[in-house]
């Protein structure tokens, strides 16, 4: 059963927005109440960070598959046996009955919108997971939600901006001006990452409700939990771009100080991993035209082949007057015009939190820029700080990509006006902003 879904058995109205848990926004209890929306790998991540970083009460878990949330909860319970949150199938009972004060959003792309509208209007805190939306109209419900409730903070994971060493090289080389003015951006991934397999339907086991997984996305055949390679498939996210450019972009929007580009191009397809259930592109090439800065951002993706450079896999380029900085999310790279080039590291904080280096599929190198970007929301909602990943950069850095893959789709560059809210003199782009949601499901 859910919410949207009007031929459930219950009653539509009980489990209305009217009817969630609604708070005028307030200063959060000496013991916030914390809750996880999606319990698959990354929320397990970002649900431990903010453990080790605040003195929260996890009140509830939420995921429509038992298994994912019987792991995190024995998790919570071997690592901090004072957690004894609630569990649920359906986000709008978690609202209502585990009533809490912040919520991370680490659910796939196709419910971010779904929950966010959600929780917002239940007066929650948000920690939204990137792309903020699945398309462009939900990041406008939500961004629309949010101007209502000006006292709750959104935090979009774009954790790129409280990444220490990129802090560090901003204002060492950008700040300063010993860059000089950036006239070209380049930006890559050449992971292997999309799925390559081909998969028989199978029974969905009792312990996962595929339903309500899949929500207002297409119902597929039903080929083996979808969790971690979820991804790779069109209905229910935004491919390579929608996942790995928009941290990049977005990093680069925020070092640059950039804003909307005035034009989107993109071309691609799957080139290569043709026999592949999974219906991304494994090769594609995006141009974002920023021409006030006389700058182009250009951004490349394979899932298949050599990188470019072995050492720079996933990587960004700003190209200065006076030298040249390459970044990633293990370190940077200066490259003065004249002299040697300088070399910094991530820094792990293993000292300070050593569970760190025993804790299973942990991204070590990002954990340090989650508390930090953790820290800064909580900061924000105390009024001590502003959101260093505002909810209106995430919807430009969204919004950017998604029109990258439309214009891939459309075979033509894209100009998106974010006040009239219409891809300028493209009505066919336009009707594209919605996707459409599947039967019985009502869009934010």
């Amino acid at each position: 059963m859910n919410r949207r879904h009007f031929l459930s058995v219950t009653p539509a109205l009980l489990l209305s927005p009217a009817c969630l848990h609604l708070r005028a926004a307030a200063p959060l209890s000496e013991r916030p109440r914390a809750a996880l929306i999606g319990c698959g790998w990354y929320g397990r991540m970002d649900l431990l960070r903010l453990l080790q970083i605040a003195d929260v009460e996890v009140v509830g878990l939420c995921d429509p598959d038992q298994e994912q949330l019987t792991t995190v909860a024995a998790l919570l319970r071997q690592r901090h046996p004072d957690q004894q949150p609630a569990t649920f199938t359906q986000h709008e009972e978690l609202l209502r009955q585990a009533r809490p004060e912040l919520v991370l959003i680490e659910s796939p792309d196709h419910w971010h919108a779904l929950h966010a509208v959600d929780c917002l209007q239940a007066g929650c805190h948000l920690y939204l997971q990137k792309p903020v939306s699945k398309d462009i109209r939900e990041a406008e419900a939500i961004v629309d939600t949010a101007r209502q409730r000006p006292g709750q903070v959104i935090q979009v994971a774009l954790q790129r901006r409280s990444t220490p060493h990129l802090l560090e090289m901003k204002k060492r080389y950008i700040d300063t001006g010993l860059l000089g003015e950036v006239h070209h951006v380049e930006m890559c991934c050449y992971y292997h990452m999309r799925d390559r397999a081909i998969r028989e339907v199978a029974p969905v086991p009792a312990s996962f409700d595929y339903e309500r997984w899949t929500g207002p996305a297409p119902l597929l055949p039903y080929k083996g939990t979808p969790h971690r390679r979820w991804r790779a498939f069109g209905a229910y996210g935004n491919g390579i771009v929608g996942d790995m450019c928009v941290h990049y972009y977005d990093a680069v929007r925020w070092l640059l100080d950039l804003g909307w580009p005035a034009r989107v191009s993109s071309q691609g397809g799957i080139y290569v991993q043709t026999a592949a259930d999974a219906t991304i592109t494994d090769t594609q090439t995006v141009v974002f035209e920023h021409p006030e800065r006389k700058l182009n951002c250009h951004w490349t993706h394979r899932s298949w082949g050599q990188a470019q450079d072995p050492e720079w896999p996933w990587s960004f380029t700003l190209y200065g007057e006076n030298g040249t900085l390459i970044a990633d999310t293990h370190k940077y790279e200066w490259r003065p015009a004249k002299g040697e080039p300088v070399r910094v590291n991530v820094a792990y904080e293993r000292e300070q939190y050593p569970e760190d280096v025993t804790e299973e599929g942990i991204e070590l190198h990002v954990a340090p820029a989650t508390r930090a970007h953790l820290r800064n929301w909580l900061a924000a909602i105390r009024g001590a700080a502003s959101p260093a990943a505002s909810l209106e950069n995430g919807y430009i850095s969204t919004a950017s990509c998604i029109l990258a893959n439309l214009s891939c789709q459309l075979g033509r560059p894209l100009t998106y006006d974010p006040v009239a809210r219409v891809v300028k003199d493209d009505p066919e782009a336009t009707a594209l902003l919605a996707e459409e949601y599947r039967a019985g499901w009502v869009r934010p």
